[in-house]
């Protein structure tokens, strides 16, 4: 599952995913769902992840299905303690820092094949823009350690509560919420630089 496309995964599109018992979300008594129904819940959430996590668009795919895979193997262990979204949030910051970690070694395979050309509904005016506004905030958030940047993903991107947030990374409320103001604070001067040079 290559490719590198700049858009999360269409869950609808996805074909045939063996089933899997799994518990939902911690409130209330836990509801089996199928492993199709948290891929096609969760995909476009965990794509987005790892993409501010700072997995490049051409390899974001591949470990999009490394999550997945995950989920699916350790789907019996999912006590329901945190949201689903919060367990498998865990799982996308530690696929993301060992696919950094390995992303030195790959190499880029040169290709004859010419990438389709992106079609958006927006005028060409908007689209750059939109592309700018992203990489400055992709810059800002590379330049965050991995603790901040997963507080801030998951707060400000994705819209976990701060309690959630501790649950997902495992640490204290209050850790989560220094990690959160750490990274506002950078984000925002980063932000707020670029915007002055420009």
């Amino acid at each position: 599952m290559s490719g590198g496309s700049e858009n999360p995964p269409d869950p609808t599109n996805q074909g045939s995913v063996d089933a899997s018992p799994a518990s939902a979300p911690s409130q209330g008594p836990p509801v089996a769902v199928s492993f199709a129904e948290i891929f096609r819940a969760h995909a476009p959430y965990v794509w987005r992840c790892l993409r501010r996590m700072g997995v490049d668009s051409g390899d974001v795919d591949d470990v999009l299905q490394e999550v997945f895979l995950v989920v699916h193997r350790r789907l019996g262990d999912y006590d329901g303690r945190a949201s689903m979204k919060a367990w498998i949030y865990g799982i996308c910051v530690r696929k993301a820092s060992d696919h950094r970690k390995l992303a030195h070694k790959k190499r880029e395979r040169v290709t004859d094949d010419v990438p389709e050309a992106e079609t958006t509904s927006a005028g060409p005016e908007a689209s750059v823009a939109g592309r700018r506004a992203l990489a400055r905030l992709d810059q800002a958030l590379a330049e965050l350690d991995e603790d901040k940047r997963a507080a801030f993903v998951l707060y400000e991107i994705e819209g976990l509560g701060v309690a959630e947030v501790a649950a997902a990374v495992g640490v204290p409320l209050q850790t989560a919420y220094s990690r959160l103001t750490a990274a506002r604070k950078h984000v925002e001067l980063a932000l707020r630089d670029h915007k002055e040079d420009a």
